[in-house]
């Protein structure tokens, strides 16, 4: 299972797959999100809060089944230690709430809830402190 972040639908859009040029790619993505990628709720919600074709296209999308809840008692524990994790970082105070208010501590709690692999085009930071890279507090996987 793969769960895919915002900056994968936010890229393809921008450079290679935009609506008008590619929209079979989407098409094919809608069928891909049935069999073996998902994402999160509060993914989708980012989305949506954008006002171009990725957010109509998510609107269309947003009560599939692809698109997982984060409200289960599992993911909300998981979310409490990548939240301790996080606090415990050489992180800058700013760049721990806006990390912790956004999507991606979601994310990964709920990889970790489903044994799924994070899909991103974020990298690894290890020295930040300016921000949270989504790779940072994620478990590795050999």
């Amino acid at each position: 299972m793969f769960l895919l972040h915002s900056n994968v639908f936010i890229e393809a859009k921008n450079r290679y797959y935009a609506f008008d040029l590619a929209p079979f790619f989407w098409e094919w993505l809608d069928e891909l999100c049935e069999q073996e990628v998902r994402t999160i709720t509060n993914i989708r919600d980012e989305l949506l809060d954008g006002s171009d074709e990725l957010a109509d296209w998510m609107r269309d999308s947003k009560d599939q089944n692809w698109i997982l809840s984060t409200d289960d008692e599992n993911t909300q524990n998981i979310f409490a230690g990548i939240a301790n994790e996080v606090a415990a970082g050489n992180y800058r105070p700013a760049a721990m709430n806006d990390f912790l208010s956004k999507a991606d501590p979601w994310l990964i709690a709920k990889a970790m809830d489903i044994n799924a692999t994070i899909v991103t085009h974020e990298v690894a930071e290890l020295n930040a402190r300016r921000r949270v890279p989504l790779p940072n507090p994620c478990p590795s996987r050999a």
